[in-house]
């Protein structure tokens, strides 16, 4: 079938193009994908949970695959492209010849930085609220939940993330390795697996503390950091319950199944209310912040 042979021309021309680097970090994360897999299954938090789980398909092969390769396009040769070849930033090689394992440093901390005060901030306004609140959505918490996320909220964060590694002249497997990083990082915080690093929980994050933000109780309004828990315990927004455990995941208001409909849900209108905004409330729609 000529559509068929099509995508399967595609996929071979994306494999044979991709670099050593590129080619490692996807073989990285595949892995590290199958081992939190197996560690889930053996070291469970919520015992019970099916690898299959309600949303599976959409999370892996539209968010995950689709939605990532489509963005990467739209990130690195438009937007990116457009910026750097308008300011022409990167031809001063500014991080050339710094070497790569102080940059993935650099860039992991300064971004982790931004990202804790960007999700703080999605929490707060209605408007980043409306493309973040796909993230919260699945009501069962696992490695591969952590990909479902709104198209404009990717777009948006990733950009952010890269364009510093292109304009201050970072070899291309600085933003391989930050990808990696980035994408086995962040299975790792949502996966179901029931782990305790003690005082190390202070200063880098994991599931321990990541899954009662995406709880509809107390915490989901809590612990904004992704790599490095210290922002929470810095700037005070930590909810780390002893002896209790963690069971609904999820929003408290309606969010609709699939993918095109969760894409499409966050431009509906805002519904006018008079009543005045609660704790974790927006008072526009009235519907409470997850």
């Amino acid at each position: 079938m000529p559509l068929l042979k099509i995508i399967f021309d595609s996929v071979l021309n994306y494999f044979a193009s991709l670099s050593a680097a590129e080619a490692i970090s996807m073989i990285i994360i595949a892995s590290s994908a199958a081992f939190i897999i197996m560690l889930e299954r053996i070291f469970p938090y919520n015992r019970g949970q099916k690898v299959l789980r309600e949303g599976f398909f959409d999370d892996l092969a539209l968010y995950t695959i689709a939605q990532s390769y489509i963005l990467g396009i739209l990130i690195f040769n438009y937007i990116i492209y457009f910026i750097d070849s308008t300011t022409g930033i990167s031809r001063l090689h500014l991080f050339t010849n710094v070497p790569i394992w102080i940059q993935l440093v650099f860039f992991t901390v300064t971004h982790d930085l931004y990202i804790y005060w960007m999700h703080r901030w999605q929490h707060r306004n209605k408007w980043l609220w409306r493309i973040h609140e796909a993230h919260h959505s699945p009501k069962k918490v696992d490695w591969l939940s952590g990909s479902r996320s709104h198209a404009f909220e990717i777009l948006l964060n990733q950009s952010i993330e890269f364009l510093p590694i292109v304009l201050l002249g970072s070899p291309p497997e600085v933003i391989a390795y930050k990808g990696v990083i980035s994408a086995v990082w962040g299975m790792y915080i949502h996966s179901n697996l029931n782990v305790h690093t003690g005082k190390l929980q202070k200063i880098i994050n994991g599931p321990e503390m990541h899954r009662w933000h995406h709880t509809m109780g107390k915490g989901r309004n809590r612990n904004f950091s992704t790599k490095l828990a210290l922002w929470d315990w810095i700037f005070h927004t930590a909810y780390f319950p002893e002896n209790e455990k963690a069971n609904e995941y999820g929003l408290i208001t309606h969010f609709p199944a699939h993918f095109l409909n969760q894409f499409i849900y966050a431009f509906r209108p805002f519904k006018k209310s008079k009543k005045k905004p609660l704790s974790g409330r927006t008072e526009t729609t009235g519907q409470e912040a997850n």
